[in-house]
C-alpha cells in the first residue's frame, strides 16, 4: 500500500490504534510485533471489534479491510512522516535526562494559551509513541510539542527524522540508561543527536545557559540558538522565591516583576519553569498568560506531586528515578524547612555496571542531610545500606507491611524511585 494511500486512509478515519484491547469504532490497527507478541493474531478480532481497517505484515492474511506492509512498524513511522511534511506547524522537541515530561507539559500550557497545541500524551515517547502522536494531531494544529525519549545511542536522531522538529530544548544531560548508553559521554553524544539536526535542518534550538555542559554543547554544534534568560532580545529572569514545598517563582521581564506559585515540588523544577517561559515568550504568549498556565498546572503520575494526608506531606517523585534526578530531589528537600523529614528510596535501575557505585554516592550523600529516616527498598539499596543503621527493604511489599505497622506520622516525605520498584504502593499507608 502507498505511502499517499495510507496516510489518506488514516487521516480519513476515527484514529489509529496499537491495541487490539482497546481498539474503537472507525479506527486503523496497526498490528505491531514485540518481543512477547504479534499483532498481526489480533488484526480480525480488530476488524470483528469495529476498526475500520487494519494494516499487517502476515502475508497470510487477506480481507477488505486487511492491508499487507512489508513492515507495519515502518509503515507507522514512514506515514507520520509523510503527515508531518504536510504541516507547517512549528514542532518542539524535548528530551534531556530529567524533566523531559514536566517541560513538555509546562509548554503545552503555555502554548495552549494562544495556540492550538498538539502535545505527546503522557510519555509516549518512542519510536512508536512519537509517530503514533503525529498521527493523531488534527490538520487544525498550529504548533506540536513532542517529547523523545531514549535508551541507546541512535534513538533520538531516529525520532528527529520522523518528527523533523523545528525547534528544540535538551532539559539537562545526566546519569541515567548507562546499561544502554555505555557511559555518561555515551548519554551526552546520544542526547546531542537533537542538537545536531537542529543545526542540519536550520532549527532553533532553546538552552539553559546556567548548564555549562548544555552551553558548550550548544557553542560547538548550533547555529541558532536562545538561552532561557534571553528569548526575545530582552533579559528574562527567574529565580526561586523562598524556600517552600512547592515552588514559588519570582519572575522579571521588560522592568516588570511577578510572583506566583507553582504545583511543583522542589528548585529542580526552576530550569523546566524557565524553559516553558522562555519558549512562551519567543512565541508571543503574554507574560500575563504564560504565569496563569504554570501556576495552575497541577502535575500528575507521582511526578513531583505534593500530596497532604492526614498523618504527613508526601512528595511523591517515584515515577522514575536515575542518580541524577536523585540527587536534584533530594537536594531541594534537605532544603525545606520541615520538623521532621523521611526519605523513601528505591533502588535506580539500568545502570549496569555503575549501579552500585551510584546507588553509593547517594547513600553518601544522605548522611549529609540531616534527614531524621530514611528507608531503602530494592537489592541494590539494600547491599549498600545494610548494617548502617538505616531499615532495608528487599521491595515494595515488604517496605508497605513494615509502614503499615509504623504509621509515621508528621513527616514530610520524600518518595523516590524507578518506576519497576513500585513505590506507588505505599502512598495509601502514609
Amino acid at each position: 500500500m502507498e505511502l499517499e494511500a495510507l496516510c489518506n486512509l488514516v487521516r480519513t478515519s476515527e484514529g489509529i490504534c496499537t491495541d487490539s484491547r482497546t481498539i474503537k469504532k472507525g479506527e486503523v490497527f496497526f498490528a505491531l510485533r514485540g518481543p512477547n507478541h504479534d499483532g498481526n493474531l489480533h488484526a480480525t478480532a480488530a476488524i470483528a471489534a469495529g476498526a475500520r481497517a487494519a494494516v499487517v505484515d502476515d502475508p497470510s492474511l487477506s480481507g477488505d479491510n486487511i492491508f499487507v506492509v512489508p513492515d507495519v512498524l515502518s509503515a507507522l513511522q514512514q506515514t507520520a512522516l509523510y503527515y508531518r511534511k504536510s504541516l507547517a506547524a512549528p514542532v518542539i522537541a524535548i528530551t534531556g535526562t530529567n524533566g523531559k515530561t514536566t517541560t513538555k507539559e509546562l509548554i503545552r500550557e503555555v502554548l495552549s494559551k494562544k495556540y492550538s497545541v498538539h502535545a505527546t500524551e503522557g510519555n509516549l515517547n518512542n519510536h512508536i509513541g512519537v509517530p503514533v502522536t503525529l498521527l493523531k494531531a488534527p490538520t487544525s494544529t498550529q504548533m506540536f510539542v513532542i517529547e523523545m525519549g531514549a535508551n541507546h545511542p541512535g534513538e533520538i536522531a531516529a525520532l528527529c527524522d520522523i518528527a523533523r522538529p523545528t525547534h528544540g530544548l535538551i532539559t539537562n544531560i545526566g546519569k541515567a540508561h548507562l546499561e544502554g548508553f555505555g557511559s555518561f559521554d555515551g548519554v551526552i553524544a546520544a542526547k546531542s543527536e537533537l542538537y545536531h539536526f537542529l543545526r542540519d535542518n536550520c532549527g532553533i534550538a532553546f538552552y539553559n545557559e546556567q548548564d555549562k555542559l548544555l552551553s558548550d554543547l550548544i557553542f560547538k554544534i548550533v547555529h541558532k540558538a536562545l538561552p532561557y534568560s534571553d528569548p526575545s532580545g530582552t533579559d528574562l529572569k527567574v529565580e526561586e522565591n523562598g524556600d517552600n514545598v512547592l515552588l514559588s517563582i519570582k519572575a522579571e521581564y521588560h522592568n516588570e516583576t511577578r510572583q506566583f506559585k507553582t504545583n511543583l515540588f522542589g528548585h529542580h523544577n526552576l530550569d523546566n519553569v524557565r524553559a516553558a517561559m522562555a519558549v512562551g515568550i519567543f512565541f508571543d504568549v503574554p507574560l500575563t498568560d504564560i504565569i496563569d498556565a504554570i501556576q495552575n498546572y497541577k502535575p500528575g503520575n507521582n511526578r513531583s506531586q505534593v500530596l497532604r494526608t492526614n498523618n504527613n506531606t508526601i512528595i511523591c517523585d517515584s515515577y522514575n528515578a536515575n542518580p541524577s534526578s536523585m540527587i536534584r530531589a533530594l537536594a531541594s528537600f534537605s532544603g525545606m524547612k520541615c520538623q521532621k523529614k523521611m526519605v523513601i528510596l528505591g533502588d535506580m535501575l539500568e545502570l549496569g555496571t555503575e549501579s552500585l557505585n551510584e546507588h553509593q554516592t547517594i547513600l553518601d550523600g544522605i548522611r549529609k542531610l540531616g534527614v531524621e529516616e530514611a528507608l531503602f527498598c530494592g537489592p541494590v539499596f539494600t547491599r549498600v545500606a545494610s548494617g548502617k543503621q538505616y531499615r532495608c527493604f528487599e521491595n515494595s511489599n515488604a517496605l508497605k507491611e513494615y509502614l503499615t505497622e509504623a504509621k509515621p506520622s508528621g513527616y514530610a516525605i520524600l518518595v523516590k524511585g524507578s518506576r519497576g520498584m513500585a513505590l506507588e504502593k505505599i502512598y495509601d499507608v502514609l
